[in-house]
């Protein structure tokens, strides 16, 4: 996968690309990735990237030429131009996912107060990390590029993407370690049974209800199967003994 990052301020990025598993994805040539100054494609002795609005207004407007030309320099027919801004969808797993099956990836991190609109007509989609507004797009974009990097075949052991938050809709289950006592809390005596039928059963059925106490949106669009509907039958009747 070839990944392209345009900010204004590539070197937020250095520390992230030190990271254990974007580090790896690179050293095993899963990802190719550039971050690309966009200030080095403004002319004038100013690097002159921003402007007023038209028509008045706080702030500045990112222009669209040099940003116009950083696309430019790394687009191909192949690129998928993703812009960070909080006018976008809000990011999922599942589009995780999708962009992760993509070969060529440009993002765009917005800065100042917006980006010309005329810019972002070029750009194949807008994507938010949440309807709250930051200072720039280098964040979510890491948090984006993260989400994708990890899902790279071989970017981390076989399996362990699969069993996750959110993949499924809903949360996962509760997790524990050593010891199994720890100030006085036990782990779940099930899970140290050795019964994997029983188990499996028991982190369906956690996972259910951490979504259903934690995340009751995801609950209510999370269509459940026979066997979820049972265990929960189940779980509330025994609930409502005690």
């Amino acid at each position: 996968m070839k990944i392209s990052v345009l900010s204004m301020f590539p070197e937020l990025f250095d520390s992230y690309r030190q990271s254990p598993v974007f580090k790896r994805a690179v050293e095993r040539e899963l990802v190719e990735a550039s971050f690309l100054d966009v200030k080095s494609f403004a002319g004038g002795s100013f690097r002159h990237i921003d402007d007023s609005p038209f028509g008045g207004g706080l702030g500045m407007i990112m222009r669209a030429e040099p940003l116009y030309k950083a696309l430019q320099s790394v687009r191909s027919e192949k690129s998928h131009v993703v812009l960070l801004s909080p006018k976008g969808q809000p990011y999922t797993q599942k589009r995780a996912r999708e962009l992760s099956q993509m070969e060529d990836l440009i993002f765009v991190c917005g800065h100042y107060e917006g980006i010309d609109k005329r810019f972002e007509n070029l750009c194949d989609e807008m994507t938010s990390a949440g309807d709250y507004v930051l200072t720039g797009g280098e964040i979510p974009c890491m948090m984006v590029m993260d989400s994708i990097v990890r899902l790279l075949d071989g970017a981390l052991r076989k399996g362990a993407t699969e069993d996750e938050s959110h993949e499924n809709g809903l949360l996962e289950y509760p997790q524990y370690t050593k010891p199994s006592v720890w100030r006085g809390s036990e782990v779940p005596p099930v899970l140290l049974s050795g019964n994997h039928a029983e188990i499996r059963k028991w982190k369906t059925l956690s996972s259910l209800l951490e979504t259903r106490r934690l995340r009751p949106d995801l609950f209510e669009k999370h269509k459940l199967t026979e066997e979820e509907k049972n265990l929960l039958k189940e779980y509330d009747k025994e609930q409502d003994k005690n």
